[in-house]
């Protein structure tokens, strides 16, 4: 991008870049934050690129600073909490405890910059740091009066399992509960709620299915095959297009089959017509139940 941005620079003289102005209110508004942020981007690269900050050093830390102080809050916590002792993680998980009545933590909780919270754990993640093998293994282990203290407070031990641990057990669940792996991108798993487990209370799981599909996250290393199978072995879909073609396809040749036993004796086009309307029935078992209030008509329609 140096070649291209120093080339602009001397043909218009700076590298502010304007878009051309829309007589729509909308186009207008998005135009101008779009020529905002392509202005600031390219005068960032071209100050590094002509090396600028290497002669001016005070412009290389207010350009830091500025990027720093605009991409994360002043109260953010940037020490290595991991080396706190384990008085100071008790602290917080009492509070906590007293706050909201469990230790059920949400994974994206972090902890509030107020005074009511321990200072050293101010923008901290929470979840992350208390639940982890190496919390565990540097505080916990070999130390029944400490694993007493956590039980007295609700420590949920299942979230020490590691993630894919966690993620096949709310597989199974989901399965259990709706029949199938299908899980919508957005299906979070619900709190309080005793079919699942309370380690995975709040999981993302449409999310993490979805990255499944799409990054083969957790399919990396030598447990990818054997994962894989666990995962087939759960009737998990890989391609969602081509398995939703499939099933259209089999509720439309069922139907074409039921239609010719109806009209056995009556000469029939070679055209499949479905009623718009047209919902598999819940109750007749010419279907098959996975089919049942498949919605084939509006199917067609999309066709």
């Amino acid at each position: 991008p140096y070649h291209s941005l120093s080339l602009y620079r001397r043909r218009f003289g700076g590298t502010c870049m304007l878009l051309p102005k829309r007589s729509y209110g909308a186009m207008k508004l998005i135009s101008g934050v779009i020529a905002l942020l392509i202005s600031v981007l390219c005068r960032v690269v071209v100050v590094r690129s002509l090396g600028v900050v290497k002669t001016l050093p005070t412009h290389r830390q207010s350009l830091n600073t500025c990027l720093t102080s605009s991409l994360q809050p002043s109260w953010w916590n940037s020490c290595d909490v991991s080396n706190l002792p384990y008085d100071s993680a008790i602290r917080v998980l009492v509070k906590y405890h007293e706050t909201y009545g469990d230790l059920v933590i949400p994974r994206r909780f972090i902890v509030p910059a107020t005074s009511e919270w321990p200072t050293e754990w101010h923008g901290v993640k929470l979840a992350r740091h208390v639940y982890n093998r190496k919390w565990w293994t540097k505080h916990i282990a070999k130390k029944s009066d400490r694993v007493a203290q956590l039980n007295k407070i609700g420590f949920v031990w299942e979230r020490m399992q590691p993630e894919w641990n966690l993620f096949m057990e709310a597989m199974v669940t989901y399965r259990s509960i709706y029949g199938d792996v299908m899980v919508p991108a957005s299906f979070v798993i619900p709190r309080d709620n005793n079919e699942w487990s309370k380690g995975c209370w709040d999981l993302p799981l449409g999310n993490i299915v979805h990255r499944l599909r799409l990054r083969h996250d957790f399919l990396t290393g030598d447990t990818a095959i054997e994962r894989k199978n666990q995962l087939d072995g759960l009737g998990f879909v890989w391609d969602v297009s081509e398995h939703n073609f499939l099933k259209f396809l089999t509720a439309l040749r069922i139907f074409s089959k039921l239609e010719q036993e109806e009209h056995e004796h009556t000469i029939m086009a070679s055209t499949i017509r479905v009623p718009s309307k047209f919902v598999v029935p819940s109750d007749d078992y010419r279907w098959p139940m996975i089919l049942w209030s498949y919605p084939l008509g509006e199917r067609c329609e999309y066709i």
